[in-house]
């Protein structure tokens, strides 16, 4: 927790890019709350994942007093944010998004928007993702997911998370009817990849035809999601499946 003298240091980042909405709203939302530090994408960095750029330098180009506009992934934008845009001090909290999308089920492996967020857990700042339904004209409702945002980022603040966790929250597309706390629900994934040629003939891929059936767990983000409310889960950074260790030992395979 901060100093009762200091105001929060809040890192705020995305996937969608710099100049998308959500990032804008949730900046709105939080800004009388401390001190902000906005680090994000230059262009759209969807479904990059918890990717770190190591084959070539990263460009910063500054936007305004501690506004950060980077060419690397929301990942390489929290790194960067933490160890060089923020005076040598560790965030109070880091915040991602607000995504234009949901990022439930199985999505929070690929989603840039909860790399974020997991990246600055992993570098020990409590963080949050916050993501919003999109809406039949393709929008999103980033006023109910900033607002959200507003309220709950003094409880985050004020109680700090636990190591290595982190919070996912998701908006649906109408106003929320409350908040419920939920756990990673499932999907069933299924991508295909389309073979397409150019002019010149040669080959070229799109992944599409992507189908995901949601599992039917009552306390899943789906679930919640589906019924109009908004989810908050709690993720961990540790992928250890600790029920499986004694089954691994069982199988004596410390001794291949």
């Amino acid at each position: 927790m901060p100093a009762p003298d200091s105001a929060p240091l809040i890192l705020v980042t995305n996937d969608d890019g710099y100049d998308a909405p959500g990032i804008h709203a949730l900046v709105a939302a939080v800004e009388p709350l401390g001190e902000i530090v906005v680090a994000a994408p230059d262009r759209e960095q969807s479904a990059s994942s918890h990717a770190l750029t190591l084959n070539r330098p990263l460009r910063v180009y500054r936007a305004g007093e501690r506004r950060y506009r980077i060419d690397g992934t929301p990942t390489d934008c929290v790194h960067l944010g933490v160890h060089s845009f923020t005076g040598g001090r560790v965030p109070d909290l880091v915040l991602s998004g607000i995504n234009r999308g949901l990022n439930i089920g199985d999505d929070v492996i690929y989603s840039g928007t909860v790399a974020g967020a997991m990246e600055g857990t992993l570098l020990h700042a409590p963080s949050i993702a916050f993501s919003a339904a999109v809406e039949d004209d393709g929008g999103a409702d980033y006023d109910s997911a900033a607002e959200l945002a507003r309220k709950l980022v003094p409880i985050v603040l004020r109680h700090g998370l636990p190591a290595g966790v982190l919070l996912n929250v998701n908006v649906p597309v109408a106003s929320p009817r409350g908040v419920r706390i939920t756990r990673q629900g499932s999907r069933s994934y299924r991508a295909t990849a389309v073979e397409r040629f150019d002019p010149a003939g040669k080959p070229y891929y799109w992944i599409a035809g992507v189908d995901m059936t949601p599992g039917g767990e009552d306390d899943g983000d789906h679930r919640a999601i589906e019924e109009g409310y908004a989810s908050i889960s709690a993720l961990q950074v540790n992928l250890t499946h600790e029920a499986s260790l004694a089954e691994l030992t069982r199988w004596n395979l410390e001794a291949l």
